[in-house]
């Protein structure tokens, strides 16, 4: 299994576009944090990276997908599937292995936003920050970052387009992410049904963490995401 993530996380950079991608996200976010007059927190009054966590899941919506879209489909299209079935590795091993070079090359993008707090941090007055509400900002921010991984990992498998892995998987991510939500606020449902169908979404979970309360019922909802995307694409794998 970590022969395969070794093998996946080497090959995303060892060109330039793995570290395009990561910049690209560093680069946007920064962009909108610091210079971009109305959603800069310098203009906040207030030490707050409210905005990051808010412009974050956005951008995953179409990094997560990039990082994962050629998982799959390049190892479909050229035939190396076949040569990596006769390794003594088993559907879930390579699944699982995938899964995890994509998580793993997410995080190194979400490492260097540390210093976003270090700077927030420093231009507050008092030099006190919200720890707590922060902390569950970035593990909501993971949880998110893993549940996209995993759909777009499942998405992938489906095709040996690149394109079209992409094309399916920030479609599935954004109906995840954002559907629940805007189905909840349709007339028909406003008072009545509108709550439970928000907790469908992942945007009402994401929230619900960023708080800087752990609901269990939240990390439930995640991780039961994850395991739900890896089994179809464990399974998916076994009928190739």
């Amino acid at each position: 299994m970590w022969s395969i993530c070794k093998k996946e996380i080497n090959q995303f950079f060892s060109s330039l576009t793995g570290y395009i991608a990561v910049i690209l996200f560093l680069l946007i976010n920064g962009m909108f944090l610091f210079v971009l007059q109305d959603s800069s927190v310098l203009e906040y009054g207030y030490a707050s990276l409210d905005k990051f966590f808010d412009l974050a899941p956005w951008i995953f919506l179409f990094l997560v997908p990039a990082v994962a879209m050629r998982s799959f489909s390049d190892e479909f299209r050229t035939g190396t599937f076949e040569i990596l079935k006769t390794k003594p590795l088993t559907s879930l091993q390579i699944t699982l292995g995938k899964y995890f070079s994509i998580l793993i090359v997410i995080l190194f993008s979400l490492i260097p936003t540390f210093l976003y707090v270090y700077t927030i941090k420093s231009l507050s007055s008092t030099g006190v920050i919200d720890s707590g509400g922060i902390t569950g900002s970035y593990i909501g921010l993971f949880l998110l970052s893993a549940v996209f991984s995993a759909i777009s990992l499942c998405c992938g498998s489906f095709t040996s387009n690149a394109i079209v892995s992409f094309l399916l998987s920030a479609f599935a991510c954004l109906l995840l992410y954002f559907g629940f939500n805007a189905i909840s606020h349709l007339a028909f449902f406003t008072g009545h049904a509108d709550y439970y169908i928000e907790m469908f979404g992942i945007d009402f979970h994401y929230k619900s963490i960023s708080r800087g309360v752990l609901d269990s019922r939240d990390i439930i909802y995640f991780f039961s995401l994850i395991i739900m995307s890896l089994f179809i694409t464990e399974k998916k794998l076994q009928q190739k």
